[in-house]
């Protein structure tokens, strides 16, 4: 049963209640053993550090940011300042000096809390350009200090500082004066534009999305969560909260490339993630079965053919299933389908929450065939994650980002825009009355960039308006639909869709350099590097003749006429990618502008 009561006394009021029972599952830095941590433990260590932020002189809505991975002291972190009214401000892991730099100014930041070597040795190069900032509070003890750095703190010192709980009266006055109004946090938006803003949480919105999600997200005490995405990710945030207060245990995986490694070792039941997690399944799976023999081929493919008739032409629908069919399903669900789940580390597979970005149907379905529910949603940072997903009691529609939350009113404006109102919904952006001006209509609704409609209950977006691209013909083209589409291709990593007043559809093509070069070898292909890899005509035929057998459904206009293929990834250290993997479309047009050029020189 869920314990939806203020962040600030969350963990402790669990701890009555579950004791001695194990919450969170994790490694040290740079170990390879697991540990865990009970509930009694948890607490204490919250409380530890409400006590050691009060020794530091904060003060009730003042604001603290953490520059780290996913790790236990970002917990500790998060809790202990909700337990003194302290405003916490999550840094993606990944952020450059710059993005720290105009968080820690915008927000009058003091302490600083910073994970590895690397985010340290940002922090500390940016601590002379921000006048608020105090201290650097640094949660892995083998990080090498500065000589000249005199404002740094591990961890576990300060942690000391709140060791015996010397302000325990003063932090327990505060949970008294805790209010569902307080901020609880600012998050930045990794911004596609570039205009990155501090949205605004408050503890209320936090309470009532964890009873909207209660209400339809069955996660419960017997699951054990991978926490997959950054803490900084309000999907993971949210769904970590709701996970604590339904008393749950969560896996910390620290590491964001040891997933598969991580998800085999502990065996997690449930894990929030986003799309392109997925299409690496589906096109790891793929590429395994095509590798085995014609027989193997045949049995996995029956297989899949069942599951998808069962989970989906039935289940999906909300119809029970023939006798037969259930037979069969069952009997390929406990060999075959079994199989392909437990080398995922998914053999108690429960739900598995999906947004962020747009869900291919083919890999949706696919998922849902081979026995993992695939629980499809969509939020916001602004609307504190979920607005809709899909229920697990109710039929479901492949395509479709679920039914909305019970707190949540979503209208659809004249020109399509899904617009939302509830006590979710932040109350604007920090320090920013000239965009909280726009966002917001005349009815309190926000605006959220998204286009969509609501059939049956269920919620389908198109496009994003602001992303939506028109062709020189006039042409309105939706780039992450066509990108989603081609990304399910074992042989294609990253796309980005070039098309905006453009007489065509073009794309720049980033290769699964692995693939293509073991391919590009089976055909007798010499190249020295992967720049030549990528300029020969071989390999540029065989990924266009792929791209056009995928987009065979879209209408001509749509369809990618021209590629060019990019010898490296877009990454975020170039700007072309935000934190949470987004592609900064202006920065890619501009950085490669040249080669989009000639894709369209002999017109």
């Amino acid at each position: 049963m869920q314990n939806n009561c203020h962040l600030s006394t969350l963990i402790h009021e669990q701890a009555k209640k579950y004791g001695a029972k194990p919450v969170l599952n994790f490694r040290m830095f740079g170990s390879l053993e697991w540990k865990a941590v009970s509930w009694n433990q948890f607490s204490l260590r919250v409380k530890q550090v409400s006590n050691a932020l009060l020794n530091l002189g904060l003060q009730p809505q003042e604001n603290v940011a953490v520059f780290a991975q996913n790790c236990i002291q970002y917990l500790y972190t998060d809790f202990g300042a909700y337990g003194i009214r302290v405003v916490t401000i999550p840094i993606y892991a990944t952020s450059s000096e710059q993005q720290i730099q105009y968080v820690v100014q915008d927000a009058s930041v003091r302490f600083l809390f910073v994970g590895e070597q690397e985010q340290y040795d940002k922090a500390h190069r940016i601590f002379a350009l921000c006048p608020t900032l105090e201290r650097i509070i640094i949660f892995d003890k083998s990080v090498r200090i500065s000589s000249h750095d005199h404002n740094a703190l591990y961890f576990e010192d300060f942690i000391a500082l709140g060791e015996n709980l010397p302000r325990q009266s003063q932090v327990e006055q505060l949970w008294k004066e805790a209010s569902m109004d307080d901020i609880c946090n600012i998050i930045y938006t990794s911004g596609t534009t570039g205009d990155s803003k501090g949205v605004i949480l408050t503890y209320g919105q936090y309470f009532a999305a964890m009873k909207g999600n209660d209400e339809c997200v069955p996660v419960g005490e017997k699951d054990r969560v991978m926490s997959f995405l950054p803490m900084a990710h309000i999907f993971e945030r949210g769904w970590m909260y709701l996970c604590l207060t339904e008393g749950a245990q969560v896996i910390l995986n620290t590491y964001p490339k040891e997933i598969q490694q991580s998800m085999r070792e502990t065996h997690p039941t449930c894990m929030s993630a986003v799309p392109r997690f997925w299409e690496k399944v589906y096109q790891g799976v793929k590429e395994k079965i095509e590798s085995s023999s014609a027989v193997k081929q045949k049995i996995f493919r029956h297989a899949l053919a069942v599951g998808r008739k069962h989970n989906i032409e039935y289940l999906s629908r909300g119809k029970r299933p023939p006798i037969s069919l259930a037979l069969e399903y069952k009997a390929v669900n406990s060999t075959i389908l079994s199989l392909v789940r437990k080398q995922l580390g998914l053999e108690n597979a429960h739900f598995f929450p999906t947004a962020g970005a747009y869900v291919s149907p083919e890999v949706e379905e696919f998922i849902h065939s081979i026995g993992i529910w695939m629980m499809v949603g969509y939020g916001l940072t602004e609307s504190l994650a979920t607005v809709s997903c899909d229920h697990m009691d109710k039929p479901y529609t492949i395509g479709s980002v679920g039914r909305p939350i019970s707190s949540i009113q979503i209208k659809i404006s004249d020109e399509g825009e899904v617009l939302l109102k509830g006590p979710t919904i932040t109350r604007g952006y920090y320090k920013r009355d000239d965009v909280n001006a726009v966002a917001f209509d005349e009815d309190g609704f926000f605006h959220t960039g998204d286009a969509g409609y609501l059939r049956n209950g269920e919620l389908f977006l198109t496009e994003r308006i602001k992303d939506l691209y028109k062709t020189s013909n006039g042409k309105y083209i939706a780039p992450q639909m066509v990108e989603a589409m081609l990304l399910v291709d074992k042989y294609i990593d990253q796309v980005a869709v070039i098309a905006d007043q453009r007489q065509f559809v073009s794309a720049l093509i980033v290769p699964e350099f692995r693939l293509v070069e073991e391919w590009a070898r089976d055909q007798g292909i010499d190249f020295e590097s992967r720049e030549e890899l990528c300029q020969n005509r071989a390999v540029h035929d065989m990924l266009k003749e792929r791209i056009d057998t995928l987009q065979q459904r879209l209408s001509g206009y749509e369809q990618i006429k021209r590629i060019t293929l990019i010898p490296h990834h877009f990454s975020m250290e170039s700007g072309e990618l935000t934190n949470t993997l987004k592609l900064k479309r202006t920065v890619i047009n501009k950085n490669y502008k040249e080669l989009i050029d000639l894709m369209y020189k002999d017109l």
